[in-house]
């Protein structure tokens, strides 16, 4: 068998489809599927059962793409060494990104990024926190960012920063004309909060459990895909919503005099980066999580807590 191979096998388990694979690894469908069935023939075994719709893996072939991702990842491994020798960073990087922070931390970390290295490309996509973990386990994400990432065998996270979250009030309402505002003032009778399937809902519903003892997801008015729907709804006078602290940083879209910080110590959320256990470009995605923690830290309030990279350490930030 080559690596070439196992290169096949690996792209048709992710594709489920024999010209998508195909057009991945560049070659034609025809030396794909060629290449597969000199695979199959020297195992002795059926590796996909190409009658299913997407192609999928038979018991044996599950097991066997997963060791080929092993060997393939050692094989790279190879050229991650002479990048970590020489110091050269080159590449495409692929990340997974909630809506809730694409907006507010990609401006903050492509800039320096680009210019500290200028040979890696960033390619970013939105999806919710269980999609990214799932699309990193299967090697379709060399990396993501997320809140509440759900436990994912042979995913790991590192903690990179904690994010207080604000309220942002509509003019009028009850808890407008308050400097701060607490858990104990929320109610989910006038909070507006994301739809079903974001992390970022299921914290404000927690919030809310908190602050009115009900915790029953069904008295929420409206929900919302995008966190902006939300602001806008509140900026036309109704109720309230929550937001994470980037979100109503420098001159963005958000009104100035509606955001209320909550008293101390205030609710956040801890944003981390997700990597499949067998990640053969490390040295990358170090780099990339320290920048990621470098760019936000000049953003966030003074105690905000900054962990490490690495995830072993951290500290508050001073002014």
């Amino acid at each position: 068998m080559t690596l070439l191979q196992l290169t096949y096998a690996v792209a048709l388990d992710r594709h489920g489809h024999f010209g998508r694979a195909a057009e991945a690894c560049h070659v034609t469908q025809p030396a794909l599927s060629a290449g597969l069935q000199k695979l199959e023939a020297e195992l002795g075994v059926v590796l996909f059962d190409r009658a299913a719709h997407p192609i999928e893996p038979t018991e044996v072939g599950r097991a066997v793409v997963a060791q080929a991702r092993q060997v393939l990842a050692e094989a790279e491994r190879l050229e991650d060494l002479v990048s970590e020798a020489t110091g050269e960073l080159a590449g495409e990087l692929r990340v997974g990104i909630l809506s809730t922070l694409a907006p507010y931390l990609i401006p903050l970390v492509i800039g320096q990024f680009a210019r500290r290295y200028p040979g890696v490309e960033l390619v970013f996509e939105e999806l919710v926190a269980e999609t990214i973990s799932d699309h990193v386990r299967r090697d379709l994400l060399d990396a993501g960012l997320v809140a509440t990432p759900p436990p994912v065998r042979g995913v790991e996270e590192v903690p990179l920063f904690e994010e207080p979250l604000v309220g942002y009030v509509a003019p009028g309402h009850r808890l407008y004309d308050q400097d701060a505002i607490g858990v104990e003032d929320l109610s989910p009778d006038d909070v507006w909060v994301m739809r079903e399937g974001h992390c970022f809902r299921d914290q404000a519903l927690a919030l809310l459990a908190r602050g009115a003892g009900r915790p029953d997801a069904k008295a929420v008015q409206f929900e919302s895909g995008n966190l902006e729907t939300l602001q806008r709804i509140v900026d036309r006078g109704f109720g309230m919503t929550l937001l994470p602290w980037l979100a109503v940083q420098g001159r963005g879209s958000h009104e100035p005099a509606s955001v209320r910080p909550f008293r101390a110590p205030p609710p956040s959320r801890t944003v981390r980066l997700v990597y499949a256990t067998t990640l053969v470009r490390r040295q990358l995605v170090r780099a990339f999580a320290a920048e990621v923690a470098r760019a936000a830290a000049a953003d966030l309030p003074e105690g905000a807590v900054l962990h490490a990279a690495e995830g072993r350490a951290c500290c508050v930030r001073s002014p």
